[in-house]
């Protein structure tokens, strides 16, 4: 899966719980992929520059509802794009959207899990995965799969990591400072829970220029992109920020204290003055980090 996923540290918000119900999910993947295009834009940018003339064939590994998989075809226009997601309702979305913006000729799906589902993909001059990979249990066999699709010469492009998300001020002028800090920390011991839970889970260090190189690929690159939307954001931003702290507070809310917990609650109530629907200081910065190797 792609598009964000979990909401709080680095990862946006893509899962419930190991096994989310992607199809519920499905219109907030599109909402948050949508407010972060500036970022995917500025990494396919990059990539044009990185990837081998004459790219052919592109992979979107884990496209969720394909808003980058349409980006992508965009952004190679010579290319036929293949969204891989292992949620058919996502592909149903991803195939709407193709057909929106004019790319249905060549913007295709394939319904299959990663990585055992993929061999009958074929090869790819640039396989791009988003948020994906660290749903896998081994994402260092993982990686290693993905790279053995590449034909040769061909990028694999990894979008893992980053910058927290960062959307409120230190002080709210509710509840203590530091509520985003806190809500970081029981992030992070989620994701580590979620982790531990994975079918086959390997436990080892997230180093993915390591899994590249283990993979046999070469010329690694990585570069992280920024997205600052700064206060005060727009209604859509706004309301993603709601959905992320919503979502936050439903996952981990019981790892905060009932102060904090309170604070939560006014921030998502649209009738509160201090909620984030009505207040002037709401912004959002995030950095993502893309990390590249060749065949």
């Amino acid at each position: 899966m792609s598009d964000h996923d979990r909401p709080g540290p680095g990862h946006h918000h893509r899962h419930d719980s190991v096994h989310p119900d992607w199809e519920v999910l499905g219109p907030d993947l599109e909402r948050a992929a949508e407010l972060y295009t500036p970022v995917y834009e500025q990494a396919a940018s990059w990539l044009r520059e990185a990837a081998p003339g004459g790219v052919g064939r592109v992979l979107d590994i884990g496209s969720g509802p394909g808003v980058v998989s349409c980006l992508l075809a965009r952004a190679f226009p010579d290319a036929e794009v293949v969204a891989v997601d292992a949620t058919g309702a996502l592909l149903e979305r991803a195939r709407d959207r193709a057909a929106r913006l004019g790319l249905a000729d060549r913007v295709h799906t394939h319904l299959a899990e990663v990585p055992d589902g993929l061999d009958a993909l074929g090869g790819a001059d640039l396989i791009w995965s988003s948020k994906a990979l660290h749903h896998v249990g081994d994402q260092r066999a993982a990686v290693a799969a993905l790279a053995g699709h590449l034909r040769p010469g061909g990028l694999l492009a990894l979008a893992e990591g980053g910058l927290t998300p960062r959307f409120l001020p230190r002080d709210l002028g509710i509840g203590r400072p530091g509520l985003q800090s806190r809500l970081d920390a029981a992030g992070e011991e989620w994701f580590s829970e979620m982790r531990a839970a994975l079918p086959d889970t390997v436990e080892e260090t997230e180093d993915w220029p390591a899994f590249l190189a283990d993979a046999g690929l070469r010329a690694p690159g990585t570069r992280s992109f920024l997205l600052d939307l700064p206060a005060p954001l727009s209604a859509d931003a706004r309301a993603y920020v709601v959905t992320t702290l919503t979502r936050a507070r439903d996952m981990y809310g019981d790892r905060l204290d009932e102060n904090d917990r309170t604070a939560l609650a006014r921030l998502t109530d649209p009738e509160d003055a201090a909620g984030i629907t009505r207040r002037p200081d709401v912004f959002f910065l995030s950095a993502q980090t893309v990390h590249t190797a060749r065949a």
